[in-house]
């Protein structure tokens, strides 16, 4: 894995159709410590952390199994419309306090239109001219000029998740499509913003959907991506799934690190089933975190990601 490593370093790019069943079978080890070695040389030691804020919460439209926010799903979440500007502002302030790099506004549905899009770019507006955080944004399917009235208020990366491969996303939602996913991105792109764009394992997918899902960021050249393992959340569809071991979730990191050798690998939802904040995630290749609370799971707040990565040997100055 290391002589690999090394051809990746070097420029080799890893493409669709290539055999890539070694990853299935290299020794953990090394396959970890050959994802390190990229990213130690093409991303150096910065790590970036981000955080979120849930902006308006439930009564999703969209049928993902997964998701909390779902009206499909019975989870008894707190449902609110669009926050207040000025609650969004605090908040992005005390956050920017802690060290992040990166503030998200995140909003439940299919897409956000009317008053809600106009108070988001008031609110985005507001932020970037307090606040000297990178500025994303999350709120599902939206048009080209949408795209262009974000980057004008001062947002500079858009979110949106593929979640799985283009064969398995017709298990996971059917309200809209994987195809609507590829489009957003590439708007997004058209508009001069960065995307951020990943998924989530262990839905019951595949190693070859793993891949396949890798392989696509790549060909989409995405800069940040965020890989959630799947927290069975009690009300969902897949509120019985058995969640994934440390294991499966490393060697799924370290995989993605490999065919995307100089993206943010951004850990998401998951690190609490590892023990002190998922530090072996980022000796397998990750550089990049969503830091405090996650939308409806809990996650590590930052003082204690910054204390964890400091002493990984990271650089975690903005």
């Amino acid at each position: 894995m290391k002589d690999l490593a090394k051809e990746i370093i070097h420029g080799r790019v890893l493409k669709r159709g290539e055999d890539f069943s070694f990853f299935l079978t290299a020794d953990s080890n090394e396959l970890f410590q050959g994802a390190n070695m990229i990213r130690q040389e093409l991303c150096g030691n910065k790590v970036d952390l981000c955080t979120i804020i849930n902006g308006r919460s439930g009564r999703c439209s969209e049928n993902c199994k997964f998701c909390a926010q779902s009206s499909h799903h019975h989870t008894r979440i707190k449902e609110y419309d669009f926050l207040d500007t000025e609650i969004i502002l605090e908040d992005c302030k005390r956050n920017e306090a802690k060290g992040v790099h990166r503030y998200s506004i995140v909003t439940a549905g299919r897409t956000l239109i009317g008053k809600d899009f106009d108070k988001a770019i008031e609110t985005y507006k507001k932020i970037h001219e307090k606040c000297s955080v990178n500025l994303c944004a999350s709120h599902g399917l939206l048009t080209e000029e949408q795209f262009i009235h974000l980057k004008e208020a001062g947002v500079s990366m858009y979110h949106a998740n593929i979640e799985t491969s283009r064969r398995n996303f017709p298990n996971v939602c059917t309200t809209h499509t994987y195809e609507d996913k590829i489009h957003q991105l590439k708007l997004a792109k058209k508009a001069g913003l960065k995307v951020c764009s990943g998924g989530i394992i262990g839905m019951g997918e595949t190693w070859d959907d793993r891949i396949d899902m890798a392989i696509s960021l790549s060909e989409l050249q995405v800069e940040s991506i965020p890989i959630n393992a799947l927290m069975p959340i009690k009300g969902t569809y897949y509120e019985d799934l058995e969640p994934l071991s440390q294991e499966d979730i490393l060697r799924t990191v370290a995989i993605f690190r490999y065919i995307n050798p100089t993206a943010y690998i951004r850990m998401a939802a998951g690190r609490n089933y590892f023990e002190e904040g998922g530090a072996k995630i980022f000796l397998c290749g990750a550089n990049a975190t969503i830091t405090g609370d996650m939308l409806t799971t809990v996650g590590n707040n930052t003082i204690q990601d910054k204390e964890m990565l400091t002493n990984l040997g990271f650089n975690i100055s903005k």
